[in-house]
């Protein structure tokens, strides 16, 4: 009971003592408090936060707060009653209303405390400078000095500070403005002219010193236009409109007649004066003192001029009748003729029109036909004399001067094209000369013709009907045979026309040509040969009386004929074969092209069987047939043991007519396997160690190349020695290629004359060759049947080489006798060894390139 006593006790005490809640005061530099001396600025954008209304309870209870409005007054804040916060809700605008009075309020529930404020709203530079005399319009007498004041412009802004004051710009050559007062005044030096300009259109800017404006500072400016019209005096004195006059008085004029009217008015246009005309010569010409119009005052034929300069004067009238200041201009009458004369061209003798002239083809370009004298003269005058000359003809090889002629003149006619000027293609040219009046309606004209016959010079060189000619000759034909005719055209007339050939080149030897139709053939001891020489080429000259030559090369072609027969190296040849392992024979055909060369291999006959041989027929490689593996097989077929066969073996051409040479060949067959109860045998077939047969058989060709090149060298040395090679027999130089044509330019300038004809060949080396007495068994003599060569034809592209077949052809030369030998076949000397050894070695041969195929 007593604790609840005092309680209630102080709790009256305390409802007894309630306090006014109050806002706490933090100065002008805060944004927390009573808004005391606050301020902001205009350009605060719209929903910023800008002020917490702060303060408190003296018992501490929760404070609310309040803001508020005189009646009528336009309400920019609103504030959050709990937390105070003050935030814009209006756009502020400073040159309105530049402060703010606000009521606020704090209450604690029981108390409310509300006091009133002001709020200072501050300047942005938001505001342009605003003229308050423009746009204007001012006039301006056109005397006024230079630098006199003629306009004071002025601007204001309302803003503060540098953002209100204002400076005053314009960009002008005739005026100025004082940047701060505005005075605009004329430039010195520069004076206003009614004449020339009458209005000028000033645009004037006026620029605030800048400030601060949503945090950056801006600068801005207006425009405005001032007119200036410009008052006119008189000052300026009379002019000439139409300038410059020309006049005309022709020969059927009389007195009286208008020739021109002139036309002045005064230089002062705003406000101008009467005009008076008058003449400073009146003796021959007339004037009407207030129309300005000329006119005649004796007849045409008095006139002793053909051009009057008049002087006419204009001079304004006061208005009291006295003159003032006047202008002088010049009047050209001219005195024209009527147009009743074309123009006429002269001879010596008088008019003419036909002239003729007799020259040399390709005279220098720019030289004067001096043959040629003629006069073009029209009688009238002035314009009506006025023409053009024009020469008209084939190409533009001659040119006229003068071309345009005033009354007379001499006609001069100039060479422009010499090369054109050719008589192989003109004996004659005929050109118009034309006379045309340039300026008349009539347009008279007058026409002469000009014919020029040629005469002729030696100014072409023979040319051929081609740059190269290809023939082709049998080997066999005789001497003194047709092998191509050349032909070269000179233009020329008479003896420079006529052409003379002649051949040049060491290619040119064994040939001839006729100087005049230019047939080239054989000399009459020629003998041509394909296998020695296959290629000739050499140059052709075609020459003119004066010297004057162009060149073509000839290609000639040696067609090879089917002269030798196939040849082997021995009538009797002796192989040893292993079974399964082939033997080859090879015969040589000496001739230089195929198909005469190639040779086809046949098995003529075979001892003691026939039927057990195949041969290649392009190869010559002679095996087993395929049923054939073991010697059993060919003993079973025999019946004997001993297996040696003798194969007549036929070598054959694919000439026309073919030849063909026959040689017995004697095989003796035997089987690897037989040598393997040797110990060389054993050695080598023993396959579980090919790394040794390999490596003997690198050494034996180690051992082979070794020797091969002393023996080379020991050749070379003494070739060297001797330079020479001394054949103990019948010889004979074959080239090893045939020689590729080679297109040459035959008008590339040499050093000297001598090698413009030089044609070059490779010199090679004869290669000893043994005759060989093995002639063809069944071929008694060689017949060579051959056609005619073709007649020329156009020239085409060299015919490609022979082809290239497997083992090289060697030189021949050709020799005395008319006899051709065959070559025999050098075999390489091996020494006498055991035949199984021999089939040994091809048997182990053919099994390593089995195994190496075998090999991925």
């Amino acid at each position: 009971r007593r604790f609840f006593f005092w309680s209630k006790i102080h709790l009256e005490k305390k409802t007894q003592a309630d306090f006014a809640p109050y806002f706490y005061d933090n100065g002008p530099y805060s944004n927390n408090g009573n808004l005391a001396l606050f301020s902001l600025s205009e350009d605060m954008p719209v929903g910023t936060q800008i002020y917490c209304l702060n303060g408190t309870d003296p018992e501490g209870h929760e404070v609310r707060y309040g803001l508020s409005f005189d009646p009528g007054s336009k309400e920019y804040f609103r504030v959050d009653p709990r937390s105070g916060n003050i935030t814009l809700v209006e756009k502020l605008d400073r040159e309105k209303q530049d402060s703010i009075d606000v009521i606020i309020s704090i209450t604690d529930g029981r108390s409310k405390v509300m006091e009133r404020v002001t709020i200072f709203v501050m300047d942005a530079n938001d505001e342009k400078p605003d003229f308050q005399n423009m746009p204007a319009i001012i006039d301006v007498l056109e005397t006024t000095e230079s630098g006199s004041s003629i306009f004071k412009v002025e601007a204001v802004d309302k803003d503060t500070g540098s953002g209100g004051s204002v400076t005053y710009y314009l960009q002008s050559s005739m005026f100025a403005i004082d940047r701060h007062s505005g005075v605009l005044r004329i430039k010195f030096g520069e004076m206003l002219d009614y004449e020339k300009t009458k209005t000028h259109f000033v645009t004037i800017i006026a620029k605030d010193g800048g400030g601060n404006f949503n945090g950056k500072e801006q600068f801005l400016s207006s425009f405005a236009t001032l007119t200036i019209n410009v008052i006119d005096a008189q000052d300026t004195p009379p002019s000439f409109i139409g300038t410059p006059y020309f006049g005309y008085v022709y020969e059927i004029s009389t007195p009286g007649s208008e020739i021109f009217t002139v036309s002045a008015e005064d230089g002062d246009v705003g406000n101008p004066n009467p005009i008076r005309y008058s003449l400073d010569e009146d003796a021959v010409f007339g004037i009407n003192t207030t129309t300005g119009c000329i006119t005649l005052l004796i007849p045409p034929n008095y006139l002793k001029r053909e051009v009057f300069n008049v002087k006419v004067r204009a001079s304004e009238v006061s208005p009291e009748g006295r003159l003032m200041d006047y202008g002088v201009t010049t009047v050209v009458i001219r005195v024209m003729d009527l147009n009743n004369n074309p123009p006429t061209f002269y001879g010596e003798n008088g008019p003419q029109n036909m002239f003729e002239l007799t020259m040399y083809e390709h005279p220098p370009e720019g030289e004067i036909l001096r043959g040629l004298k003629v006069t073009v003269n029209d009688s009238d005058q002035g314009a009506n004399a006025k023409f053009n000359l024009k020469l008209i003809g084939p190409g533009r090889m001659l040119r006229v001067v003068p071309q345009t002629v005033l009354n007379e003149a001499q006609v001069t006619i100039l060479v422009e094209d010499s090369a054109a000027m050719d008589y192989e293609k003109h004996h004659f040219l005929t050109y118009k000369l034309l006379a045309v009046e340039i300026d008349t309606s009539e347009r008279f004209s007058a026409t002469a013709d000009i014919v020029i016959h040629l005469l002729d010079t030696n100014d072409n060189a023979p040319k051929f009907s081609s740059d190269y000619y290809i023939a082709r000759i049998p080997e066999n034909s005789p001497g003194g045979s047709n092998v191509v005719s050349v032909t070269a055209v000179d233009p020329d007339s008479g003896p420079w026309g006529e052409v003379k050939y002649s051949i040049y080149g060491s290619g040119a030897d064994l040939f001839l040509i006729q100087p005049a139709s230019g047939i080239i053939y054989t000399q009459p001891w020629a003998s041509l040969d394909a296998e020695v020489k296959s290629k000739y080429n050499f140059y052709v000259k075609a020459e003119d009386a004066e010297g004057k030559y162009n060149l073509a090369e000839v290609f000639v072609t040696v067609l090879d004929l089917n002269d030798h027969p196939p040849a082997f190296n021995n009538n009797f040849l002796q192989k040893t074969m292993v079974i399964g392992a082939p033997v080859k024979i090879e015969a040589v055909d000496d001739d230089a092209e195929i198909p005469n060369n190639v040779i086809e291999y046949a098995i003529m006959k075979a001892e003691p069987d026939n039927n057990i041989f195949d041969i290649d027929t392009d190869t010559g490689e002679i095996k087993l047939k395929s049923y054939i593996k073991s010697m059993a097989i060919i003993q079973n077929i025999t019946k004997k043991r001993d297996c040696s066969w003798s194969l007549v073996v036929q070598a054959r051409d694919r000439g026309q007519p073919s030849f063909s040479t026959t040689a017995v060949v004697k095989i003796d067959i035997t089987e690897a396997t037989h040598l393997k109860g040797g110990p060389l045998g054993s050695f080598l077939i023993n396959r579980n160690n090919p790394m040794q047969i390999i490596g003997m058989l690198v050494g034996l060709i180690s051992l082979m190349v070794i020797v091969t090149i002393i023996i080379s060298t020991a050749t070379f040395m003494r070739n060297k020695r001797s330079n020479r090679i001394l054949p103990n027999r019948r010889v004979r130089r074959r080239p090893r290629s045939q020689n590729l044509w080679s297109f040459r330019n035959p008008f590339r300038k040499s050093e000297t004359q001598r090698e413009k004809f030089r044609i070059k060949e490779d010199e090679m080396e004869p290669e000893v060759i043994v005759e060989n007495v093995n002639y063809n068994n069944n071929i008694s003599n060689v017949v060579r049947h051959w056609c005619p060569p073709p007649p020329p034809c156009a020239p085409s592209l060299p015919p490609p080489p022979p082809s290239y077949f497997h083992g090289e052809r060697h030189w021949t030369v050709p020799t005395v006798s008319a006899a051709v030998a065959p070559k025999p076949r050098k075999k390489p000397l091996l020494e006498r060894q055991d035949t199984m050894n021999k089939a040994l070695v091809s048997e182990l041969k053919m099994r390593l390139e089995r195994r190496r195929m075998m090999v991925p």
